[in-house]
């Protein structure tokens, strides 16, 4: 079982590891469902932290479909990405029509190298999440981060475990969105993964602490919650289907 954290500053990625964290996909405006961090951050976070730590490559928020300018700005990035020490990346580039755009996106896990792949939750966002599930394993992900198509990993459980069937282990489905230490075990039970992914937010506010879910307002500001983080790391460690 492997426990992924979303962090958005050293801080963050650093208290997701000292509580249990496998892994750490790193991104910044959170607030917009995560964008490509800037290249300070990403050599901190890699300098600091011992786990894999896996970049999101992401020009804007908003839908998945880029123009030519962005798409060459995701190839500026990926190569800074390449060459910072990062375990891997998570991207992922979908046609007008609501396709996986296998063009750009297998031309992109080519120019990756060694860096793992991750393709994110623009599969949530596909007209035929089988179809794209097929599309993403001939690009070369290893990966795919749902929540099988619903606001919340634990709505889109039917989907989820769709693709869990469909995959038949030839690339990792990793269920996330609204996964927490409350529903976690549900969600592994009733999905078949074997990865979860997870945000553990804590939010900061005047010096008021407390565990929001979901996107915030963008003048909001949040690190991961250790003790979710551990609560999460535990139930993995001793779930049994």
């Amino acid at each position: 079982m492997t426990l992924e954290i979303l962090a958005d500053s050293l801080e963050s990625a650093l208290i997701a590891q000292d509580h249990g964290a496998d892994r750490i996909e790193l991104c910044a405006n959170m607030n917009f469902g995560g964008t490509t961090p800037s290249a300070g951050l990403i050599e901190a976070v890699v300098k600091n932290l011992s786990i894999p730590v896996f970049v999101m490559l992401r020009p804007r928020g908003g839908n998945f479909v880029y123009s030519e300018p962005e798409y060459e700005v995701m190839k500026h990035d990926l190569s800074f990405i390449k060459s910072s020490g990062a375990s891997g990346v998570v991207f992922g580039i979908l046609t007008k029509s609501g396709d996986v755009d296998k063009k750009r996106n297998l031309e992109l896990c080519r120019e990756s190298s060694h860096l793992g792949l991750t393709f994110h939750r623009a599969i949530d966002q596909c007209t035929s999440p089988m179809k794209a599930l097929e599309d993403i394993i001939d690009c070369g992900f290893e990966r795919i981060l749902t929540s099988g198509g619903a606001s919340a990993a634990i709505g889109g459980v039917p989907v989820i475990q769709e693709l869990v069937h469909g995959a038949k282990e030839r690339i990792s489905i990793m269920a996330g969105a609204g996964v927490s230490s409350a529903n976690v075990e549900e969600i592994l039970r009733a999905t078949g993964v074997s990865e979860v992914h997870a945000s553990a937010k804590l939010r900061i506010r005047e010096g008021e602490e407390k565990i929001a879910s979901g996107y915030g307002k963008s003048d909001e500001l949040y690190r991961v919650n250790g003790r979710e983080v551990s609560r999460m790391s535990s139930l993995l460690k001793s779930f049994e289907r």
